[in-house]
């Protein structure tokens, strides 16, 4: 489905915080109200696309192009993966089309939650949305090679799991194979990394509960399922190839301890890996940053924009 949209543009990146079904339903209906402020006019948007053809209804994703000039080249893309605890949340907030204007074209994907299916189904269905929208690169107008993406909290998780395993082939199931669901950028606002040590530190909730969030996820409590969990940490697989990474997370996040950004960001940077981590000072489980929003506009467009990347194929 295609549509129009005239609005004006708000340049503050709203973000899906997890913790009760009330507070995510509450952030959800203002981030949809926030995402769509934030489309500028004469955006051409194509709902509900099936990355998986007769899957799931929640194997489906929007994009969003900017109007351009026939002259313009393929486009850049960041795709935006929604947070929610793996068991609720919506593509319908994308911060990401804040991006519209900067020349970039935007992106925002639906995935199995831990209700519908355990891990991997998650990584699987972004992988199966990478290559949809890798696949369908010509039709779209974009480039194959520039595609980055963006996500916070559990959100923040897979899309590093999007950038850590680009080389591991059992994540990638469904339609589309002949493409690689590889990513040249990764943006990842305080994502989970290793889930047998969410508890090690201070928080708001038992990580160790058989009804957390992470215990929903891989099927069953995390200190009973450790090779699942460790099947699930981007840490896990971590190499020297992995692209490009800018890490944000608040110091105060109370859901998810600062400390698991700091063990990606430690893997990371043994690996060789280029990544930036930047700490919010004061900040909690989701934070309203302009040192933020402009890290996040540099680290695009140095490697969406200004620098050669490497082949998605």
């Amino acid at each position: 489905m295609i549509m129009k949209i005239n609005t004006t543009i708000s340049l503050t990146a709203v973000l899906i915080l997890a913790g009760s079904i009330p507070a995510l339903a509450r952030a959800n209906e203002a981030s949809q109200r926030a995402g769509e402020q934030n489309v500028p006019e004469g955006t051409r948007i194509f709902r509900d696309l099936a990355y998986v053809p007769d899957g799931h209804e929640r194997q489906k994703l929007d994009l969003y192009l900017p109007e351009q000039n026939n002259s313009d080249g393929p486009l850049p893309l960041i795709v935006w993966v929604h947070g929610g605890a793996w068991l609720s949340g919506s593509k319908e907030n994308c911060p990401s089309v804040r991006f519209l204007r900067q020349g970039y074209a935007a992106a925002s994907i639906n995935y199995r939650l831990s209700q519908h299916a355990i891990f991997p189904a998650q990584i699987e269905d972004c992988k199966a949305a990478i290559r949809y929208l890798r696949a369908n690169a010509e039709k779209y107008n974009i480039d194959p090679n520039r595609i980055g993406v963006w996500g916070a909290s559990a959100g923040g998780h897979l899309v590093a799991l999007l950038g850590t395993s680009g080389d591991v082939k059992e994540f990638d199931k469904g339609p589309n194979l002949h493409v690689s669901s590889r990513v040249q950028a990764v943006c990842d606002f305080f994502g989970p990394t290793d889930l047998t040590k969410m508890s090690v530190f201070e928080s708001s909730m038992d990580h160790d509960a058989p009804d957390s969030p992470e215990s929903k996820l891989v099927g069953g409590p995390v200190q009973e399922n450790k090779e699942a969990c460790k099947r699930a940490n981007p840490i896990t697989y971590v190499s020297k190839d992995d692209p490009p990474f800018l890490i944000c997370h608040g110091d105060k996040d109370m859901l998810v301890p600062h400390n698991q950004s700091v063990l990606l960001n430690d893997a990371l940077k043994s690996a060789g890996v280029s990544v930036k981590f930047h700490t919010v000072k004061g900040g909690g489980h989701g934070f309203r940053d302009p040192e933020v929003d402009r890290m996040v506009q540099e680290f695009f467009d140095k490697h969406l924009k200004e620098s050669e990347t490497n082949p998605s194929k």
